[in-house]
């Protein structure tokens, strides 16, 4: 008689766990802490939201302007050094000597980094004569010009930490960028009133301050959790930062300036979408700037587990496990599906308290911004779904590094259509800012179905190492 599987030398033994149960579990485990990190990080820009809103309906009207301009650039930064976590997965994955991998592919990231900074500062100097450009009101142009010659500086250390939250998410490490975000939140409100109420008395230009030096702050003691961390300091991230590495610098651009781009599309539908909305008036600009940041502060979910997607995905491609990597898609897919689903009923549900949250009812004008904002609240409850089951999508695909084929279906899917069938029912049919709103679901949606229609084929048929370079002188400092 042989024995049962279930028995060992000492007693009963474990039945296996279901492969997807772990699957679930570990991208829970990763993505909780990301989605935290996304929130902390996007509290810094709600905060600063909510302070404006103290100020009265110009002023947050101005900041939204200011902020929209800073993010669309700002958010292409982001893609090309996205590239570091699905790089840095990607040899965890194949068992290669982490240790070298890791510290070539951070450096040439925070290399990335300074460059794009390099490159963008100069231009967001002149902010408000663009803004003037662009027929906005001269009095909101003005303040969002102040308020941008402090806030650029942001991007400085803002792209660093990006940088080192990537990797560290792709060594699932995500603990210490985690920590400094949730301390870096409070502290950013405080200083933003202390510089914008307190005895400075700066207004609008007090909060951009207090979110400069709070983002020094942060990366700062982000670098110095890493340094002093023996399991990471090991990795050796910051060693000879001043050394050009030519290969691994182009291989991060190659597979981040797709991202980039793909960011800048969907960053600048809605730029795009807020310039045009001052056009109709500083009333539903204000109304289009709270409404923004309720559901970007709802997008931070699917956000975070779309990047846990990418690490959970590229550890698997990495290893050449094609069934581990289509449970990883899956069940992230299913995730941000889920979650977006409740939020778009607490919006349809609940509009006039989630616009309390961002918007004092006793502010200068705050009154009749109430009944503009509920209202495109209901077009943003609908494209709610698509914009967090594009995220995921769009996470798991850089999982396998394809960043051309979706910067393609971006740039279509935003361009091509969220951006003129908004402007046709703006203007064409009379709709004003709901038109705009009714394009971007428009657009997110038609994003969104090809994502997933992509993902599903290439996880099926797409070989591991496809796409993936030589590991070529990986041992190389």
């Amino acid at each position: 008689m042989t024995s049962s599987p279930s028995l060992a030398a000492g007693g009963l033994r474990r039945p296996p766990a279901s492969p997807w149960l772990d699957e679930l579990r570990a991208t829970l485990k990763l993505s909780a802490p990301l989605v935290l990190i996304n929130l902390a990080q996007h509290g810094l820009v709600a905060s600063n939201a909510v302070l404006l809103g103290r100020l009265g309906a110009e002023p947050i009207a101005a900041g939204a302007l200011a902020t929209s301009l800073y993010l669309l650039l700002f958010i292409g930064g982001i893609g090309l050094t996205s590239s570091v976590a699905p790089l840095v997965a990607e040899a965890v994955g194949q068992g290669a000597e982490a240790a070298g991998g890791v510290r070539r592919t951070v450096r040439a990231g925070l290399w990335v980094g300074f460059l794009v900074t390099l490159a963008l500062m100069p231009g967001l100097w002149f902010t408000e004569a663009l803004l003037r450009l662009l027929h906005q009101e001269p009095a909101v142009a003005r303040d969002a010009g102040a308020y941008m010659r402090v806030l650029q500086w942001w991007m400085v250390p803002a792209l660093a930490f990006m940088v080192l939250k990537g990797a560290l998410a792709a060594l699932q490490r995500p603990g210490p960028p985690l920590a400094v975000s949730l301390v870096a939140l409070p502290l950013n409100l405080a200083l933003g009133a202390f510089f914008a109420f307190g005895p400075p008395d700066l207004g609008i230009v007090g909060v951009a301050l207090g979110t400069v030096i709070t983002e020094f702050l942060a990366i700062g003691a982000l670098i110095a959790v890493i340094r002093l961390d023996p399991n990471l300091h090991r990795h050796r991230m910051f060693a000879q930062l001043w050394r050009l590495d030519s290969e691994r610098l182009a291989r991060v651009i190659r597979v981040g300036l797709p991202m980039g781009v793909a960011g800048i599309a969907e960053a600048g539908l809605f730029e795009a979408a807020t310039v045009a909305m001052g056009t109709f008036g500083t009333l539903p600009l204000a109304a289009h700037a709270v409404t923004l940041q309720i559901a970007a502060t709802c997008f931070m979910v699917p956000n975070g587990i779309g990047q846990a997607a990418t690490v959970r995905v590229g550890r698997a491609y990495g290893a050449a496990d094609r069934a581990g990597l289509r449970r990883a898609g899956a069940i992230a897919l299913w995730l941000g599906f889920g979650f977006m689903v409740a939020c778009a009923g607490l919006q349809l549900l609940a509009p006039r308290t989630l616009i309390g949250l961002f918007l004092n009812a006793d502010a200068p004008g705050a009154a009749d911004v109430f009944p503009v904002a509920a209202g495109f609240l209901i077009f943003s409850a609908l494209f709610a779904i698509s914009d967090g089951v594009q995220s995921v999508a769009l996470g798991c695909l850089r999982g396998l590094q394809d960043t051309k084929v979706p910067m393609l279906i971006a740039l279509f899917g935003y361009w091509g259509i969220g951006v003129p069938l908004g402007a046709a029912l703006a203007w064409g049919a009379g709709m004003g800012g709901r038109g705009i709103w009714a394009g971007f679901c428009a657009g997110l949606l038609v994003v969104s179905v090809a994502l997933v229609v992509r993902w599903r084929r290439l996880s099926t048929v797409r070989p591991r190492g496809s796409s993936a370079h030589p590991p070529a002188g990986r041992n190389r400092a």
